[in-house]
């Protein structure tokens, strides 16, 4: 197959898919609805794999199609272009593996729904969406594809809007990013303004030239091209949810939990790292912006990791733990091991997607509970996603033996941007090393909450039962004063179905299991097949083109060659975490529920997410309420409505009504009036005469 005339179908089957079933979905049903965009995805699927498949063994080149033109004035000319590398063929398969799955996975979750033609035609717009974000090859495109995923993300949260939580989270999601989209927006206009191009072919050689160039503002002399890619890192951060911008993340739980999977796995928050990537020729040359995405990597994968401690819902904790890992990919992107970086993308996008989806089973066969306290002793009752959900934990913790270098698939990648972090240390020291002691800290979390997370669900005393809830009452409830689980999902909002704790668990159906079993062996799998590919030997010939490091960037060649003790910490780290979930859990079962009854200092921070939620209602939500009743009600409304066409009316009307009391319709009246005109007119008459 020709890649350059399959690319357009990759990109546009999910568009016409989603074209299909939202606007013709009630007409053909919703059978056929679900057939369409899910055939058109797992053909994009498949086609997806023949390009990264012709890219990784076929020898394909680089190339560019245009498809049409899309924006042209004057100077700024965008065309719309599928481009095709490395960065993008990568993009392509986990971006439509990821969603032909969900999409697979929906049929048995959405079974009850009674708008699946309009939750698959939001899935498919979100698709396209993501496509064209990925194979863009200017900022014009990618703007689109960018925005694109914000307005389908806020459908796809808010999709039950009858619910006013899915609602407000899907409205939050929507501001926080466009907090967001304002720095990315202007970071676009800073590089049309500073190059006269947004194309990526015509701009990235000219990156060099403009090194040590700056713009003088307010008395400063700002750095080109750092001030360049600090502006769009600020996008990044709105998108991928790092930290000040990640408050969007959690609620976005309130959409159904195969939007979780797809937002949270592949496709959303990954688009801010794939950003950084792709603008390697720009951030090599911009050192105070790659410090920044080193700090800000940093900092949020040690904030996230330390929030999911504390949480009870089951997709909670699987949000926070995605936001964490997202800190790892940006602080290796900002150490300049953008390799290592998209490389942990790739095998995150199979564990995560997993974990999510395995997640959605358990809340399947709980009877659409969510609440970890009251689970327990699941993995009788639901085997096969026990064992899928333990692949995903193992995947997730890195678990792998070094120098024998076989593992699952976070094994090979999240240990790739440790040891990368440390070289960069050496070299650079500073943000660097901190970046490397955050990973290995934050991977000793990752272990204790991920383990925590499957020993409350599938191991200890079952808490779902009306016996056991009562013989373990304490297990179940004595953890929180608060409702902190969302209960997101449709059944006993929507469509009437109880908890239903009476109710023995089951096993989810065939068309849900089938798409965790592919997942699985992608969280075996995916490290060890494309290590060399993506990180190895073999990384120089396979990014050819799509990755750039400056010729003093040497961090993955010197990562090979870390000391022993920096191979081994991370597993060391990850066991200990193991072993203090173990015991706190499985060992002295109800340990951890008495610590978090007791509501100590450290536990209520962490519990309620180092309080960023009230610390910006406070500052930033009741500032721009004030301001905006300031202007609306005082400036609008008193002063230009009521100075204005308020008040001219207002006058108008009230003259009018004193000069209607005149009309009174009585001859005499009028003849009354009509003496003193003419009394008036002589009086003024003689008055003149006399002067």
């Amino acid at each position: 197959m020709n890649a350059q005339s399959i690319v357009p179908i990759i990109v546009f089957g999910p568009l016409l898919g989603a074209a299909v079933a939202g606007l013709f979905g009630r007409r053909l049903g919703d059978t056929v609805s679900q057939a369409i965009t899910t055939g058109l995805l797992l053909l994009s699927c498949v086609l997806s794999w023949v390009v990264f498949s012709q890219w990784t063994w076929g020898g394909l080149e680089p190339f560019t199609t245009t498809v049409a033109p899309f924006i042209n004035i004057g100077d700024f000319q965008s065309n719309w272009s599928i481009r095709i590398d490395a960065l993008s063929a990568t993009m392509l398969i986990v971006v439509t593996t990821v969603s032909a799955l969900v999409h697979l996975y929906s049929w048995g979750y959405m079974a009850e729904d009674p708008s699946k033609p309009r939750f698959f035609a939001y899935l498919s717009l979100f698709t396209f969406a993501m496509l064209s974000l990925v194979t863009a090859a200017d900022f014009m495109q990618l703007f689109f594809g960018w925005e694109g995923v914000g307005l389908a993300s806020y459908l796809l949260i808010g999709f039950w809007f009858h619910k006013p939580s899915a609602n407000a989270a899907s409205i939050k999601a929507f501001v926080v990013n466009r907090v967001g989209d304002f720095g990315f927006a202007l970071g676009i206009m800073t590089v049309f303004w500073q190059f006269k191009t947004i194309e990526f072919a015509e701009l990235f050689p000219q990156i060099p030239a403009m090194v040590g160039k700056g713009w003088e503002f307010a008395g400063h002399t700002w750095p080109a091209v750092d001030l360049a890619c600090g502006l769009l890192f600020i996008g990044a951060m709105g998108k991928s949810a790092q930290f000040f911008l990640h408050t969007w993340l959690p609620d976005a739980m309130e959409g159904p939990t195969p939007v979780s999977a797809l937002i949270h796995a592949a496709t959303m928050v990954t688009a801010g790292v794939y950003m950084v990537c792709l603008l390697s020729p720009m951030f090599e040359y911009a050192p105070v912006a790659k410090q920044i995405v080193t700090l800000i990597g940093a900092v949020t994968a040690l904030f996230a990791a330390t929030v999911g401690l504390a949480q009870n819902d089951i997709k909670r904790v699987i949000a926070y733990s995605t936001c964490s890992q997202l800190g790892y990919m940006f602080f290796a992107a900002g150490v300049g091991a953008y390799q290592a970086a998209m490389f942990h993308l790739f095998t995150h996008a199979f564990f995560k997607a997993l974990l999510f989806l395995g997640a959605g089973s358990v809340i399947h066969g709980m009877h659409h509970e969510q609440d970890m306290r009251k689970m327990g002793a699941l993995w009788k009752h639901l085997p096969i996603t026990y064992a899928v959900m333990t692949i995903g934990t193992l995947a997730i913790t890195g678990f792998g033996i070094p120098g024998v270098e076989l593992g699952f698939a976070g094994f090979y990648s999240k240990d790739a941007i440790i040891e990368s972090a440390f070289a960069a240390g050496q070299e650079h020291g500073g943000v660097a090393y901190f970046a490397f002691i955050v990973g290995l800290f934050a991977a000793g979390l990752t272990a204790f909450y991920s383990w925590r997370l499957a020993f409350m669900t599938f191991h200890g005393h079952a808490k779902w039962g009306h016996d056991d809830a009562h013989a373990h009452d304490d297990h179940a409830h004595a953890a929180d004063g608060h409702d902190d689980h969302a209960h997101d999902d449709h059944a006993h909002d929507d469509h009437g179905h109880g908890h239903g704790h009476a109710h023995q668990p089951h096993e989810s159906p065939l068309v849900m299991i089938v798409p965790l079993l592919v997942l699985s062996v992608g969280a075996v799998l995916a490290g060890w097949a494309f290590v060399e590919k993506f990180v190895g030997e073999e990384r120089g010939e396979f990014w050819k083109g799509a990755i750039f490091n400056a010729p003093t960037n040497h961090v993955l060649e010197h990562a090979h060659h870390a000391p022993t003790w920096v191979l081994w910490a991370p597993l060391v780290v990850s066991m200990l975490g193991l072993v203090i979930a173990w015991y706190v859990y499985i060992r002295k079962e109800g340990l951890g529920a008495r610590i978090a009854a007791n509501k100590g200092l450290l536990w209520t921070f962490l519990y309620n997410k180092w309080f960023f939620d009230e610390l910006y209602e406070a500052t930033f939500v009741r500032l721009t309420k004030f301001l905006g009743d300031l202007f609306w009600k005082g400036g609008d409304q008193k002063i230009i409505d009521g100075l204005g066409p308020d008040g001219v009316s207002a006058v108008s009307y009230a003259l009018g009504r004193r000069t209607g009391k005149l009309q009174s319709g009585f001859l005499y009246h009028y003849a009354f009036v009509m003496l003193l005109g003419v009394a008036g007119l002589l009086t003024f008459a003689l008055l003149a005469w006399q002067a």
